[in-house]
C-alpha cells in the first residue's frame, strides 16, 4: 500500500488547485475520491433544472475544462495523478446522473453506482487508467466510470418506470 500524498499548500492559495481538489474535499485524508463525488451531489439539482441539451452541454464543457485543469494541476504539483485531484470524480458523478429523476434516492443510487465503477475499474477503464496520461488520462477513467454508471442508472430508471407503470395497470 502506498503512503497518501501530502496536501500541497497551493490548494488554499491557487484557485485552479482549489477547484481541481474539489473545493478542498480532495484534501481530506481518507478516500478523497469519495469526498469529491459527494461534493458533486449538491450541483445535481442545479444541473437538472437545465434542459436535457443544456445538461449535456454542461457535461461537455466541464469535461473539456477538466482535461486542461487536471493536466495543469498535476503538472504544477509534479505528480501524475495526485489522489487529491477530484474534479474528475465530480464530472463522473454528473455524467452518472444525467437524465435520472430528481430525488435523494436517485442521488444515492447514482453515487453508489459511480463509486462502484470508479473503484472496480472494469475493462476498458482499467486499461485507460494505466496507459493514458496527462489531463486526459486523469479525466478519462472517471468519465468512463460515469458512462458505465449512467448506463446502469438508465436500466434502473427504465425498470422503475416500467415496473411502476405495470403496477398501476398501464
Amino acid at each position: 500500500m502506498t503512503e497518501p500524498l501530502s496536501v500541497p499548500p497551493s490548494v488554499w492559495r491557487n484557485p485552479w488547485h482549489f477547484i481541481a481538489f474539489g473545493f478542498g474535499s480532495g484534501t481530506l485524508p481518507k478516500a478523497p475520491g469519495t469526498w469529491g463525488s459527494l461534493v458533486a451531489l449538491p450541483f445535481i439539482p442545479l444541473w437538472q433544472m437545465l434542459p436535457d441539451w443544456g445538461y449535456w452541454l454542461m457535461l461537455g464543457i466541464t469535461m473539456l475544462f477538466g482535461f486542461w485543469l487536471c493536466g495543469k494541476v498535476a503538472e504544477d504539483l509534479r505528480v501524475h495523478d495526485h489522489e487529491g485531484i477530484v474534479w474528475d470524480e465530480m464530472v463522473g458523478m454528473w455524467i452518472t446522473l444525467w437524465l435520472v429523476p430528481e430525488g435523494w434516492g436517485w442521488l444515492l443510487a447514482g453515487f453508489l453506482m459511480f463509486r462502484l465503477f470508479d473503484i472496480l475499474k472494469p475493462w476498458p477503464i482499467s486499461w485507460i487508467d494505466r496507459h493514458v496520461h496527462g489531463g486526459v488520462g486523469i479525466m478519462l477513467d472517471d468519465v468512463l466510470a460515469g458512462v458505465f454508471a449512467w448506463l446502469a442508472m438508465q436500466v434502473l430508471v427504465w425498470g422503475w418506470v416500467n415496473g411502476l407503470a405495470a403496477g398501476l395497470g398501464f
